[in-house]
């Protein structure tokens, strides 16, 4: 074989000889999170335990990280960045309470600003068929590969049952975050303070343990097994094609005597 059929043997599609690279992914998904959501809120709990800033100026620090993911998301890449904006809104909102006359209770039902309007938003994103946490579970489910990554996108565009479960993922997500929102400031006006300082933090934690589990109830494991099977269904190789029947050489009707 010469090396110009070998070369298109090799990029044929589906032979297995070879893979193109794939592109690199755009950061999403957990780290996207972590970046946007994880490192304002725990920077905001730092300064303000940590260095003592005052609320004002941790709220103000922490959130400086979103708001320019959000202004570079706009400009550079031509995107919305969706929690990153929202990580922003939750801020300014949590700078505008800041500004009420300090009663002590207001100030920790203020931190209810950040996983109320996170959630709202999560929540009403299911309702409207653009679920936001989809794009933060696709790389748990994916695992970075390239051709789950395209299964997801099929099944996306293809399976209803695979949308429904995506809008459930975000309801249940956004339905925790808002429990977690409403005890959280229950909690502000009938306990103690010093056990709100700690309580408030566990109850966070819960909602997220509890969104888990109720996202792995509404069928996440089945979604990954889909996508699995899908990836596998699309890389087997086809089948090859039947042999053409053997034609006899032999004049007609020599079988026959």
């Amino acid at each position: 074989m010469d090396s110009q059929t070998r070369s298109g043997t090799e990029a044929a599609p589906g032979t297995g000889t070879a893979t193109a690279p794939a592109p690199r992914p755009k950061l999403e998904g957990p780290r996207a999170l972590l970046l946007d959501a994880g490192v304002p809120i725990a920077s905001y709990y730092l300064l303000t335990g940590a260095f003592g800033l005052s609320t004002l100026a941790a709220l103000a620090w922490s959130g400086a990280l979103p708001a320019a993911r959000s202004l570079w998301s706009l400009v550079r890449e031509r995107r919305f960045n969706a929690v990153a904006t929202l990580m922003t809104v939750t801020n300014i909102i949590g700078l505008l309470l800041s500004l009420v006359a300090g009663d002590e209770r207001l100030m920790m039902a203020k931190d209810s600003a950040v996983s109320s309007t996170f959630g709202l938003a999560v929540l009403v994103s299911a309702l409207i068929g653009r679920p936001l946490m989809a794009p933060v579970l696709k790389p748990w489910i994916t695992k970075g590969d390239a051709a789950r990554s395209a299964a997801w996108d099929r099944l996306t565009a293809e399976s209803a049952w695979f949308r429904r479960v995506q809008r459930r993922h975000s309801a249940v997500w956004g339905a925790a975050l808002l429990g977690e929102c409403v005890a959280r400031v229950i909690g502000a006006f009938t306990l103690p303070v010093d056990t709100m300082v700690w309580l408030g933090t566990v109850m966070l934690m819960a909602a997220m343990v509890l969104a888990i589990v109720a996202s792995g109830v509404i069928g996440i494991d089945k979604m990954e097994k889909l996508v699995r099977a899908e990836a596998a269904a699309e890389a087997a190789p086809a089948p090859a094609d039947a042999p053409a029947p053997e034609v006899s050489a032999a004049p007609a009707g020599t079988a026959a005597r």
